[in-house]
This record gives C-alpha cells, structure tokens and sequence, in this order.
C-alpha cells in the first residue's frame, strides 16, 4: 500500500469527522467536545502503537525530535479547537473546505521552510484550493 492508498484513506476519515463532529458539537460546548474526540484520539493512537510496535519503535532518537512533535501536537490541538468551534456556528459543508486551506498553506511552508519544490503543477493546484475554498465559503 503506497501514501496515496493512506492519503485517500485520511481523506475519508476527515469527511466523516466533519459530519460526525457537526453531529456531535450540537448543543454541547466545542472545547468540551474537541476534549472527548482527543481522548478518543488518544486512546486509539496508544492502543495502535503499542499493539504494532517493533522492537527499539519507541526511541525517539534527539531532543529537537521532542520539540518538534511537541509543536505539532500543539498545533493540532489548536486547529481541533478553533475547527470544532467553527463546526459548532457555520455548515459543515462551508467550514471543511475552508480547514482544507491548509493543504495550500502546507504547499507554501513546505517549499519555504523544507526546501520542497514548487512546481508548476503544486502552484496551480493550491491556487485552485484556494479558489474553491472561496468559491465554496461564499456560496449562499
């Protein structure tokens, strides 16, 4: 299974987290509920490592592996909050493709900051992102 099989699979289970979470953030607080979807999260996520970990998996092997992780989990806990918060006062068919401005934003950082590659290809696809993200955004 090649990372398109596993980005289409995420890409299926971020739709169905939209739906699920606008189902489930009616008439609840979205911080309350951002907080019961990271516990599932996190449970899963354990459950997953510990039932498929190798030998040596666990090792992280520098501190600023440590720094960097800790930043991401930050980041995403942020995004969940402001997501679900989003989730909680406008259509879930609205607010997904605006979340999704960020495979365009990962396009920029990614040749800002990794040294990636901005292609003609990767130029023209965010730009079209963006432009449907608004396209679907003002949609009334």
């Amino acid at each position: 299974m090649t990372w398109v099989f596993w980005a289409l699979l995420s890409a299926l289970f971020a739709a169905a987290t939209a739906i699920f979470a606008k189902l489930g953030v009616a008439g609840v607080d979205s911080n309350f509920a951002t907080a019961v979807r990271t516990t599932v999260v996190v449970l899963l996520a354990w459950a997953i490592a510990l039932a498929t970990r190798s030998e040596g998996s666990f090792h992280v092997p520098s501190q600023r592996t440590w720094v960097f992780l800790t930043l991401s989990g930050l980041a995403t806990g942020l995004s969940w909050l402001c997501y679900f918060k989003a989730l909680q006062l406008g259509p879930a068919s609205r607010v997904a493709p605006i979340d999704k401005l960020s495979v365009a934003l990962v396009i920029g950082f990614a040749a800002l900051f990794l040294g990636e590659r901005l292609t003609t290809g990767k130029l023209i696809g965010g730009l079209l992102i963006v432009a449907g993200a608004i396209v679907v955004a003002l949609d009334a």
